[in-house]
Order: structure tokens, then sequence, then C-alpha cells
């Protein structure tokens, strides 16, 4: 059962409410002073409290997201498969599975879509991670077998698996929905996390000697992916966005690679690293490259390519409010800015889902088709 299902969640729940309930109706009879009704209150107020902390815990995972998994959970998220049987297209992706998208009609590729779990391999950063790829239903239509379609990569923030972009964050339901009320063109997801090895927040920045995240997610990504399905050609045809550390990486990225992405969005975004100890050391002394991952310092003080880009934030419940704005002023052409300003929100999942429509509509209008 995944650590994020509502299925989880509604059992503890339930558990906890009956324990309560077993405890009020059985403490007269454990008032005693043996050791049997002593080590039934200890049993008892124990259980309660674990389950207790339980559905907090659950409750908040859900709502902020901090793991993704039970793997993840424990600390031991482990490494993408080495191999798979089968591939789109391509010689740098490898299809590992693929499965239905949660609409109507789902279980029909032309109906409803489909989501290929893919195993990327960067042909010049040498990374190896997976991804899932939502491919619209007009993907498989009659008719469409040579058209090309946008695309927009999709980021997690940090902790966090691709799954959760799935169901917690519905990116292929709505994707689907908007296309259908004909809201945005049918796009493509390519929904991972911002983090290309495990267990380290490598934050979309080449370490020096160490992962290279830049240049998997500027270059080697839309190189293999637009070499796996049919996606329309130059930088007009690609978006990047993320929630948190993922706003973060699609920020820098889109801004920092206009010959590769034509939009980005940062959905409550940092605007600089976060160096801490799921990061490690990113610059090993290179100052430099240390400027430069300061988006802010990068607005000021590196040229701005055509790039549109979109950031949210809160009046209430965001840290960024305020480094938002600066952002926004800093933006200056030929680049543009759009924003979403909340009254209330925060750092969560239930704040991004309500982003997450307007922000793909956005998307929509940006990228070109052929």
């Amino acid at each position: 059962m995944s650590l994020t299902s509502s299925t989880l969640l509604i059992v503890v729940v339930l558990a906890t409410t009956l324990v309560f309930t077993a405890a009020v109706w059985l403490w007269p009879g454990l008032g005693g002073r043996g050791w049997r009704p002593v080590l039934g209150r200890v049993a008892l107020v124990l259980t309660l409290q674990v389950l207790l902390l339980a559905s907090i815990g659950l409750t908040a995972n859900r709502s902020f997201l901090i793991y993704g998994s039970w793997a993840d959970l424990a600390g031991k998220q482990q490494a993408a498969p080495a191999a798979g049987r089968g591939a789109p297209s391509g010689p740098f992706v490898r299809l590992l599975g693929r499965q239905p998208t949660e609409v109507r009609g789902g279980a029909t590729p032309h109906v409803g879509g489909q989501i290929e779990k893919v195993l990327v391999q960067g042909e010049r950063s040498k990374a190896v991670t997976p991804a899932y790829v939502y491919l619209p239903p007009e993907y498989f239509q009659k008719g469409n077998e040579n058209k090309k379609f946008p695309a927009t990569v999709v980021l997690t923030g940090y902790p966090g698996t691709e799954e959760n972009l799935l169901g917690p964050l519905p990116y292929p339901k709505t994707a689907w929905t908007l296309a259908k009320q004909k809201k945005m063109p049918p796009m493509i997801l390519v929904m991972m996390r911002p983090a290309i090895v495990p267990n380290r927040n490598t934050q979309c920045i080449d370490v020096p000697g160490g992962p290279l995240s830049e240049t998997f997610f500027a270059t080697d990504l839309p190189k293999a992916i637009g070499g796996a399905y049919r996606i329309g050609a130059g930088p007009s045809n690609w978006a990047i966005m993320g929630d948190s550390t993922g706003g973060y990486c699609a920020l820098k990225v889109a801004l920092q690679h206009p010959e590769s992405y034509a939009a980005g969005v940062g959905l409550s975004a940092d605007y600089k690293p976060e160096i801490d100890r799921y990061s490690g050391d990113l610059f090993h002394g290179n100052n430099a490259e240390e400027k430069r991952s300061d988006l802010l310092w990068s607005l000021d003080n590196l040229p701005q390519g055509k790039t549109s880009l979109l950031v949210t934030t809160s009046l209430q419940g965001e840290e960024n409010y305020k480094p938002t704005q600066k952002f926004i002023e800093k933006v200056k052409a030929p680049a543009r800015i759009s924003s979403i300003t909340l009254d209330h929100g925060g750092h969560n999942f239930n704040t991004w889902r309500r982003e997450i429509p307007p922000t793909l509509q956005w998307i929509g209008s940006r990228l070109g088709t052929e």
C-alpha cells in the first residue's frame, strides 16, 4: 500500500478511532494496581499515541509530500534500474512499463491517453534516471500518425518521487481535462524528480567532479525524449516547470537555456540552491558558478534570453513572497514574466493543485505545435 494512498490514511484513522473508543470503554476495568491492569493501560496509551502520530504524519505527508514512498521514508531510495524491455524509439530512452490515465476511458489510449514509465540516459551527463511520460489521446488517434506535439518537463520538489505527479498532483488528468475542454492544446508531459542521483539534491547544478544535473535537464533530456517521441523541434515546443526545489530548477534551466526551453514555471519556487546535508557541496569553491546559480544575481548580471517565465506565490502562507516580487522586477526584455499570487496558500500540495490548471493553460498558450 502506497505511503501517500488515501486507503492507508483511512485505515489508520479508523484504527485510531477504534482504539480510542476501546480505551474509553475499557479504562474503568483497568483501574487496579496489579501488573496486568498497569500493563493494559500502558499498552492502550502507547497504541493510541502511535496511531495518533501516524494519522497526523500521514495527513501532513499527503499535504506537504515530505516523502513519496516507503523507500523514500526509510532513506533507501534505489538507483534507477539499468535496463528495461522495449523502447518507444531512440537509443537514450528505455520503456519499463505502461499504465492507463485515470480518466474516463483511460484504458483506451486514443480516448484517455497513456502513461509510460521510462528510463532516460543522458548522452553527455551519463545520468540514468526514471520518468513518467504522459501521451495525450490525440497522440494515438487516426490521422495524427505524423503529428508532433509540444512537451513540458514537470519536476517534483525534494524529497519526492515522480509518482507524486500522477496522483497527489494530478498532472495527466488535469492536462487531459483541459485539452478536452479546449483550454489548452494536447501536450506531452515528462514527469520526474529534479535529482538525477539517489539521495542527493543536485538542484540542476553541474557539480564539479559529480553529477551533471544542469547538463542533463538542459541538453540531454530534450534530446533523449525528443528522439523517442513525436515532439516538435526547437525550444518553442518545450517548457519546464516544477514546485519548490523543482520550481527553482525549472526557472534556472529555462532562464539560462533559452536554446532548449521557451517557457519555465516555478510554483512556490526557491531562487537560489539550498546547501544542506541533502545537497552536499555543489560548487567546490567555484564562486562564479555559485553566483550564477543565484537567480536574482543571474537576472542582474547575465543576459536574459527570449524566454517566458511564470512564478507563483501567496500573500499569506508563503515565505517566498518578497523574493518572488524581486524576481518579477528583475526580468527584462527579451524575457517575459507572468505571475500568480494567491490571497492564501502554503508550501504544500493543496496550493499547487490550485495552480496547476492555470499554469498548464499558460504553458499551452506559449508553446508551438507542428
